[in-house]
């Protein structure tokens, strides 16, 4: 599976969690993973099990369960609609070829890109049914290639959610928000009320200085009789001084 220059994007801890949809350019895959000496070989096995070691083999299935269980199917199945179709040796070599590229471009993120999948594998039947040399080459005649569509339609794109799921990992979005603009909480002052208090029991014990008008008015009358009297006395004084 060739793929043109991009820049994918990955998960914050997960380094081979992409995502980002790369574009996907077809190329010829005949006899790229299963060779004609393999394929005799193949053509030999009549049961299920063995077409499943054999292909494990081949093709490298190497996976946990239920990833190699579901991996294995999709490729004996595929084995089993070429002995169908009569295909050739090349025919079901690149037919395999072509169904792991598929998957491949499917799993390789967790993102919805069935659209680019399905363009893909048409790329990729233009590619072995058109002879251009050294582009493409034609092993699959156009009643070939619908038939290969409509195979990869009903046994892969109708259940890529299924296949997506398996062999992806999940992604987890963990959201959160700070306000840099948010004021922090204002702090209560236990010793507030105390001294509030204190004040106010010092204010209670000073002597008041303040006087009301009355008191003053009532000074004020007080000073001027003394005066009179006072000034009184000293003219009384001096008449006698003078008799």
């Amino acid at each position: 599976m060739e793929q043109q220059n991009s820049s994918p994007v990955f998960v914050s801890g997960h380094a081979n969690v992409v995502l980002h949809t790369t574009a996907l350019k077809a190329k010829v895959m005949l006899w790229t993973d299963v060779s004609y000496h393999e394929m005799e070989e193949m053509d030999q096995m009549q049961s299920i099990p063995d077409l499943e070691r054999c292909l494990c083999s081949v093709l490298g299935v190497h996976l946990p369960e239920p990833k190699r269980g579901v991996l294995l199917e999709m490729y004996v199945q595929a084995v089993l609609f070429g002995r169908e179709c009569n295909f050739k040796k090349e025919q079901t070599s690149a037919l395999l070829s072509i169904m792991k590229s598929i998957h491949e471009a499917n799993i390789e993120t967790p993102l919805n890109n069935i659209e680019q999948c399905v363009e893909y594998a048409m790329d990729l039947l233009l590619c072995h049914s058109v002879r251009r040399p050294p582009f493409s080459i034609n092993i699959f005649s156009f009643e070939e290639v619908g038939c290969i569509l409509k195979y990869i339609h009903n046994s892969y794109v109708r259940h890529y959610k299924l296949y997506k799921y398996i062999f992806t990992k999940q992604v987890k979005l963990d959201l959160s928000l700070t306000y840099s603009d948010q004021d922090e909480p204002t702090k209560t002052d236990s010793s507030a009320p105390e001294v509030e208090n204190l004040m106010e029991k010092a204010t209670e014990a000073a002597p008041t200085t303040e006087s009301s008008p009355q008191t003053e008015e009532a000074e004020g009358t007080k000073l001027g009789y003394s005066e009179q009297e006072a000034l009184t006395e000293h003219e009384v004084r001096e008449q006698m001084v003078l008799v």
